[in-house]
């Protein structure tokens, strides 16, 4: 494996992982996912090193995830959440987490990739426009869409205050 490559995944695996699992809403899904779009930048680690390697492993996790998702389509439903909680534990953060995972798994794929990477990854919408190939226009439009329908899933997130826990 070339040095560079190696430096590369040592650096920034840990935040392509965060954005993989974003995108999957799943642990393993995710590590399968960043695997899988590793690979695919190795094969091409000599044409893409000297630019940017990182938005090039971004679209390459956002393009599987959406073969991934077209090739299953299976609806998944997740119960509510248990109103016995156990006390002294982190139960409102992880009732957030849940509640932020189901939202952003009723999501078209493309309007969970806009929000992750626009304020997750904290890309501009130009940058977005990028990984996604897409316009900006389209970028504004999807996550116009999905804070809209992030609301209406999931109204408790919007009176809530912002939480740095919840990543």
């Amino acid at each position: 494996m070339s040095e560079s490559f190696h430096e590369f995944v040592v650096q920034r695996s840990p935040a392509l992982s965060r954005t993989a699992y974003l995108l999957t809403g799943d642990h393993q899904l995710a590590e399968d996912l960043l695997q899988s779009a590793l690979a695919r930048t190795y094969r091409h680690w000599r044409r893409i090193h000297g630019g940017d390697p990182e938005a090039y492993v971004r679209r390459a996790m956002y393009h599987q995830q959406v073969s991934w998702w077209r090739r299953r389509r299976v609806a998944e439903r997740l119960e509510a959440v248990p109103t016995e909680r156990p006390r002294d534990d982190h139960s409102d953060a992880t009732a957030l987490r849940l509640t932020l995972d189901a939202a952003l798994r009723r999501l078209t794929p493309r309007q969970r990739a806009v929000l992750v990477l626009r304020y997750y990854e904290d890309l501009t919408e130009a940058q977005v426009a990028e990984v996604l190939g897409c316009s900006i226009g389209t970028v504004k439009r999807h996550g116009h869409d999905a804070v809209r329908r992030l609301r209406a899933i999931a109204p408790e997130l919007v009176d809530r205050p912002a939480e740095r826990s919840v990543r």
